[in-house]
């Protein structure tokens, strides 16, 4: 059930923060747990309509491809450093909040019911890894306390991401993925 806009933030924040933690530290694979969190987002806070991770693609040279997520499908399965919001934090290597998709010109569209969008990096190790990536339907929907939220739940995330990353790049380079 999502929450409604009326909800207390920093409570309804500091909840799903706890759910989140919590998803991550379970039994699962990787990608299970990551698409949890995505869920837990996107199914707990109005206005997170699309809620993914995307991955550093170490065999490719600078690009992020598309990871666990819940929301409507999207074409953009990869993206190069610089191109769209996503790109432009993988390359700024900063969080980016964006009110009005509309007003910039790097926007990749995903969908026109896009108005606003933040994106964070997700580092581990020192590394980048990936992003947490969340679009909204609603105009200016990230204040200072949703990017410290999603800031927080993609440093949970860190260590699924850079797993998960190593995983889809053992599959891509003909491995299995495991050592042995």
């Amino acid at each position: 059930m999502r929450s409604s806009p009326m909800d207390d933030r920093p409570s309804s924040h500091a909840a799903l923060l706890q759910r989140a933690r919590e998803a991550a530290g379970g039994s699962q694979g990787p990608a299970e747990r990551l698409q949890t969190i995505c869920r837990l987002l996107r199914d707990g806070l109005e206005g997170y309509d699309w809620v993914g991770f995307y991955l550093v693609d170490p065999a490719a040279d600078r690009s992020l491809v598309l990871g666990p997520y819940e929301g409507q499908p999207t074409e953009h399965t990869r993206i190069p450093f610089g191109r769209g919001i996503c790109g432009q934090a993988a390359e700024r290597g900063e969080t980016v909040v964006v009110d009005d998709v509309s007003q910039e010109s790097n926007y990749l569209a995903c969908s026109t019911a896009v108005q606003s969008e933040v994106v964070v990096p997700v580092y581990h190790g020192g590394s980048l890894v990936g992003e947490l990536d969340i679009d909204s339907h609603r105009s200016a929907r990230f204040g200072p306390e949703d990017r410290a939220f999603v800031e927080a739940v993609a440093g949970i995330s860190a260590p699924l991401v850079a797993a998960l990353a190593a995983q889809e790049s053992g599959c891509r380079s003909g491995t299995n993925g495991l050592h042995g």
